[in-house]
Order: structure tokens, then C-alpha cells, then sequence
């Protein structure tokens, strides 16, 4: 138990004669403290992906805790824009916390689509956390077949 109340930087020595240290304080400097790293400390920052198919771009974005009536979806100027706000529960049941990785709050998310998008047949979904927006592509952005003579 002892040792999840140590800092990682305290649990492991640093190798290469202190330049693994060096590195560390840069970070920490740079980064703030440990629990900071993840996100800048920038509170909840949700992971995104964005895949591409022949006929649409796919963005699936992580948003555990969340209800659909809480994220906001737009279109604007060629990026998809999600924002939305993650709350804190504050229920205190006679509970003591030895560790809290669970960021909280307001967060935007800026996503460049590489391509021309059908803005009338954007469709987004909610399901188990995940949120997923289907941008089918323009016709100038689909691959055309060319048929080679001989």
C-alpha cells in the first residue's frame, strides 16, 4: 500500500547518471506535477480518433460519465468541433482518498477533416460512453475509379 502513496519519480532510480532526474525535472517543470502529465493539466481532455473509409470519415471520441444532452457537436470551417462540460460528483460517505486520477471539467476538441464532407448527412451517435460521428464525404473528396486503355 505504501508504495502507491510514493511519487513515481521516488520509486525508481534514475539511469544514464542522472540525466534520467534531469529529464523528470524538466517535465515537472514544464508539465506541472505527475497527475498533470496526462492532459498539461488541462482537466478532462477526451481521447478522439478519426479513421477514413472510401466514402466517409469516421471520429469516435471517448466520454465515459457523460449524457448525450451534455456534449455539442458543430461543423465550422472544415473541423469538427465536440465540447461539453464533465462534472464532479461530490458524494462524501465517510471515504478517504489515497488516489484520484479523474479529471473533471469543461473541455474542447478541435478535429481537422482532411477532406470535403456532405455537411447534410452528418450523422452523430451515443452509445456506452462513446460518442460516434459519421461526416460522409463531399464527391470532390471520394477516390474515382479511372479506366485504364491499352
Amino acid at each position: 500500500m505504501r508504495r502507491t502513496m510514493v511519487p513515481w519519480t521516488e520509486r525508481f532510480p534514475a539511469p544514464f547518471g542522472g540525466f534520467g532526474r534531469q529529464m523528470e525535472n524538466l517535465l515537472e517543470r514544464y508539465f506541472g506535477p505527475e497527475e498533470g502529465w496526462l492532459n498539461g493539466g488541462k482537466g478532462f481532455v477526451p481521447t478522439t480518433n478519426l479513421a477514413e473509409t472510401e466514402t466517409e470519415y469516421e471520429v469516435t471520441v471517448e466520454l465515459p460519465g457523460l449524457k448525450p444532452e451534455e456534449v455539442k457537436v458543430e461543423l465550422q470551417n472544415g473541423d469538427l468541433v465536440i465540447s461539453g462540460e464533465r462534472r464532479e460528483e461530490k458524494e462524501e460517505k465517510q471515504r478517504t482518498y489515497h488516489r484520484i486520477e479523474t479529471s473533471f471539467g469543461s473541455f474542447m476538441r478541435r478535429i481537422p477533416i482532411p477532406g470535403e464532407v456532405n455537411e447534410t448527412k452528418v450523422d452523430a451517435a451515443f452509445a456506452n460512453g462513446v460518442l460516434k460521428v459519421t461526416l460522409p464525404k463531399g464527391e470532390a473528396a471520394r477516390p474515382k475509379q479511372i479506366k485504364v486503355k491499352t
